[in-house]
């Protein structure tokens, strides 16, 4: 190792800082640092140090335009060894106060690589207030944005252009290409073409071995892709050196066959679709308490829902009248229903939630004994809630009681749904609940309501999953075959670095305000259904350059899609989702597999409701004038689909604990 005295500074600049969410704040909290070039004996280093001990964090109270500290639920009595509760019409059976909690921040935040291991970086557009730098390695990992409140972005690619060679990207004018000076590559390159030399079964060997289910297992603690998956069947012949590779990519895995689509009833885009042009679509603030209670009359009930719930796909709900308004959204309340009917209501699901809860609460030691799936999902209930948004100030800390609701909430569900139970990753989706219901009952029956959405992800045969899998890949190809040929050459076309987004609808990919805003908005159920899975395309949309001039493969995908979380800009994301609705409904002749896919009604029915309705679930889109003239007015439609479900052999366990690779 070399001594601190071998090391030679080449170029620092302070303050540089690291924008973070981690504790789950709309604004970003700011980690102060300097960037340094240095060199060591071991070669040329690029490092960001932290310099300050404390992150600069915004206070926040229980919405999102009080500043009085976060709020922190308690309840004001500990459940005892059974379960009884206080029949008042005047107060909730588990009463709670709220308690300020200081936050305390945990740094994670490390940037240091050898100049020789950057593949690229990404500068910020101009006039988009402070200047950064994402630096992108060979092996996938995307560093966390540097931002330069002082300057010094200009000087550092200055001195970078020293030491490599550095091209702008032909499609993406913010990205930049980082060629290294090696009078050798020429020479090697031409050495590594006789790789094709190889036997057949080398190419089929290596395809296999490649460490792709760790990968995907490290990814996140929610999924996990057995090993068989990856196996080739028996019986499979190889004829050929391309059709050794050709049968590989083909094979059925985890029942998703890509290839054989035309064999499931899809059809197989060959052609180059001409999309109507791309409109650019806007969006709003999120719904005010005024305009909430400008939506109901004087009984409580909702006057238009189709208004209201574009209002929310438009902008979000306001943090204030979230615990009003999700319970509509969830359907633990009718849109109908009024203030009345809603109270007779609530009693009701009080008195079912705690005789659920009592009866797991009853189950003795020596009946656990003898009931091994109760005492496998307690066991993982346990697991899970102690390692949920811990970083969060709801569920910080050690002996924290909102834990102890989280795991009553879950266990109580597996008495709800015995068929289903608990499945890893339904911890993340109660967690934003919880923060805003305040309230066990409450939070339980609107976990049951986005369960009845999104159920068919956590069956243990996948099915719902590799169905999705299977329709994003078919979405990708009829809007961006570049992208999907580009992925399908990589090994990446079964859309498996996706399986996070639409398991838990991109609850790790942005933070908690904005995972609580993307759910409201995909709730609406506008302005088609699997909405999701646009938004995942979208993802995809922005990123797609840099991952083709990087020429990243199936693990660099996968690794720098999982470090692009918590860094997605998730207005731009809705809006070209929205776009790219709107491209496609518009599109004529649309194929009828893409209709089912998002349900897309017919010109035919669309001037048929139009004839019969004078309300619309999703409006004509609000955009710039370069939206083309024939867009119609998209109204409420039906949810009858007839896509067929993809094979269903191979297997999807999300069980498993896995360890924490990238998280």
């Amino acid at each position: 190792m070399a001594s601190v005295s071998d090391n030679k500074v080449i170029f620092e600049k302070e303050g540089v800082f690291i924008h973070t969410t981690i504790v789950q704040a709309d604004e970003d909290a700011l980690v102060a640092g300097k960037i340094v070039l240095i060199q060591r004996a071991e070669g040329l280093f690029m490092e960001w140090h932290e310099i300050e001990n404390e992150i600069q964090v915004p206070v926040k109270g229980g919405s999102e335009n009080e500043g009085s500290g976060w709020a922190v639920i308690e309840p004001m009595e500990q459940s005892g060894a059974s379960v009884s509760y206080k029949n008042n019409k005047s107060a909730h059976p588990v009463e709670m106060n709220i308690k300020q909690t200081k936050i305390k921040e945990k740094h994670k935040y490390v940037v240091n690589f050898e100049l020789s291991d950057l593949k690229s970086f990404k500068r910020s557009r101009p006039n988009l207030g402070w200047s950064y730098i994402i630096f992108i390695l060979k092996c996938g990992t995307t560093c966390p944005a540097l931002h330069f409140h002082q300057g010094g972005t200009k000087a550092l690619m200055k001195e970078l252009d020293k030491y490599l060679h550095v091209r702008k990207s032909p499609n993406d004018p913010c990205l930049y290409l980082v060629r290294e000076h090696d009078p050798a590559a020429l020479s090697q390159s031409f050495d590594e073409l006789h790789l094709f030399e190889q036997q057949s079964n080398d190419v089929i060997s290596k395809f296999i071995r490649d460490p792709y289910t760790a990968t995907l297992g490290g990814f996140s603690k929610v999924t996990k892709f057995l090993n068989d998956a990856f196996v080739i069947p028996e019986g499979i012949e190889h004829q050929s050196k391309h059709d050794d590779v050709a049968s590989v990519l083909s094979v059925d895995i985890a029942g998703l066959n890509i290839e054989n689509m035309e064999e499931s009833g899809f059809e197989v885009v060959t052609r180059t679709v001409e999309l109507p042009p791309r409109p650019q679509c806007k969006r709003f603030g999120p719904l005010l308490p005024s305009q909430w209670a400008g939506h109901l009359d004087d009984t409580g009930k909702v006057k238009n829902v189709t208004k209201l719930e574009e209002e929310i796909f438009r902008g979000g709900v306001d943090a204030s009248i979230r615990i009003e308004v999700w319970k509509f959204l969830l359907g633990y309340y009718r849109w109908d229903s009024t203030y009345k009917s809603r109270t007779e209501q609530r009693k009701k699901k009080v008195d079912d939630y705690f005789r659920m809860k009592l009866q797991w609460r009853s189950v003795s030691e020596d009946q656990e004994s003898r009931f091994n799936s109760f005492k496998e999902k307690k066991i993982l209930i346990e697991k899970d809630v102690h390692r949920t948004d811990r970083t969060h100030p709801f569920f910080e800390g050690d002996d924290n009681p909102n834990i102890s609701v989280l795991y009553d909430v879950l266990m109580t569900y597996c008495m709800y749904n015995f068929d289903l139970g608990y499945v890893q990753g339904m911890s993340d989706l109660l967690s934003p609940i919880l923060v805003t219901m305040e309230n066990e009952v409450d939070a339980f029956w609107c976990l049951v309501g986005y369960m009845n959405r999104v159920e068919d992800n956590f069956e243990m045969a996948q099915e719902g999953m590799k169905q999705q899998l299977h329709q994003l890949n078919v979405l990708c190809r009829f809007v961006d075959p570049q992208l999907c040929n580009y992925l399908e050459s990589h090994d990446s076309s079964n859309m498996y670095f996706c399986f996070r987004w639409l398991l838990i609808h991109f609850k790790r990919e942005f933070s908690f305000n904005e995972v609580m805003r993307i759910w409201e908005v995909i709730w609406t159920d506008l302005p088609c259904k699997n909405f999701h899975l646009l938004i995942s395309l979208a993802i995809l949309d922005t990123e797609k350059n840099l991952l083709i001039e990087n020429n990243f493969g199936f693990t660099e995908i996968l690794k720098h899609i999982n470090d692009i979380s918590g860094s997605i800009d998730l207005e731009h994301t809705l809006r070209v989702a929205e776009a790219m609705y709107v491209q496609i409904s518009t599109y004529t002749p649309l194929p009828d597999y893409i209709r089912d896919i998002l349900d897309i009604p017919t010109p035919v029915q669309i001037q048929e409701m139009d004839t019969n309705t004078n309300n619309s679930a999703y409006t004509t889109p609000l955009t710039t004038p370069t939206t083309p003239e024939h867009i119609h007015d998209i109204l409420e439609h039906s949810n009858s689909s007839n896509i067929p479900s993809p094979d269903s052999s191979g297997s999807i366990e999300i069980l498993a604990e896995q360890p924490d690779m990238f998280l």
